[in-house]
């Protein structure tokens, strides 16, 4: 029987916007025992550490601290939230290139600790970032895994969940492919009760696409960056992790063979339980689903050929 509560070690590398909000919904979750987290500025570690510790006599015991990259030893998940934002006027091209040198730098002295668990990438463009440190690392594809679409695919179901007014946890859709411009939404297997999207003529896609593809930089543009939705989706991924759940999440992985795609990380459906992504689950995806799926992959390449 499943504990209601899993324990276990999480690291957070970057205690910016995202790694400190992912570990505030983590630390509400009371899943770990413990975290660390860990940033160039120290400081900033330590404050965030400090601030989330004042709160636990509200929420559950667990350790929370700063450390160094040290602390990855017996970790259960590495997540790494380190890297530049994008800049005004800064192309996708530019941002890869500034985070794949960080990244560079990063992978070896996460190596040097390393003894087991999952690095989970959440640094944009996160498909790039997660190809890089699948091969800088040398780990088995399964341990280096990408927080991928798994918010897109949060973001495909709300807006379904609002244009066909019912409650959002009834609704199960995919984005797939990039985390990006040339994400898929998955028409083809998105479905209420057993009811396929795909044949429903009266919601408008195109709109309900729109609004999943633009959301992320709607909210840049309205409160200057993007925290709370890929805090707790990074949540829910470590819960499949520290649980065992064999959950089936679009999270980013290198793909070799399958789809006919070759050599890129890209988000599919995929199992998640203790031991990272152990497999690929297979979905009867349209035709038309699977060209978009295979364009977005060679996008996502013709950006990796210019940053390995």
């Amino acid at each position: 029987m499943e504990s209601a509560k899993s324990k276990g070690k999480v690291v957070i590398i970057g205690a910016g916007f995202v790694g400190a909000t992912a570990a505030f919904s983590l630390t509400m979750s009371g899943m770990a025992s413990e975290l660390v987290l860990v940033d160039v500025f120290k400081e900033k570690a330590m404050g965030e550490a400090m601030d989330l510790n004042h709160g636990l006599c509200f929420m559950g015991q667990m350790s929370i601290s700063d450390g160094h990259y040290s602390s990855v030893k017996d970790a259960d998940i590495i997540i790494i939230t380190a890297g530049a934002a994008r800049k005004p006027g800064e192309t996708r091209l530019d941002l890869a290139k500034k985070n794949v040198g960080i990244i560079k730098d990063m992978v070896p002295k996460i190596m040097e600790h390393y003894n087991g668990g999952v690095i989970l990438v959440v640094s944009n463009p996160v498909d790039i970032l997660t190809y890089m440190v699948q091969k800088l690392s040398g780990l088995p594809v399964g341990k280096v895994i990408g927080s991928g679409t798994v918010l897109d695919s949060a973001r495909f179901r709300y807006q379904i969940s609002k244009h066909a007014g019912v409650d959002v946890k009834n609704v199960h859709g995919y984005i797939v492919g990039e985390h990006g411009d040339s994400e898929v939404p998955a028409w083809s297997v998105t479905h209420i009760a057993g009811k396929r999207m795909q044949d429903d003529t009266s919601l408008d896609k195109e709109l309900i696409f729109q609004e999943v593809r633009d959301a992320g930089a709607n909210i840049i543009k309205y409160k200057g960056a993007t925290y709370y939705g890929i805090g707790v989706s990074i949540t829910r991924i470590c819960e499949a992790i520290l649980k065992d759940q064999n959950s089936i999440l679009t999270v980013g992985s290198v793909i070799d063979g399958h789809y006919g795609i070759n050599d890129v990380a890209l988000s599919v459906p995929s199992i998640v339980n203790k031991e990272g992504l152990v497999s690929l689950y297979d979905v009867n995806f349209s035709e038309e689903d699977l060209v978009a799926l295979r364009k977005s992959a060679d996008k996502i390449k013709e950006v990796l050929e210019q940053v390995k």
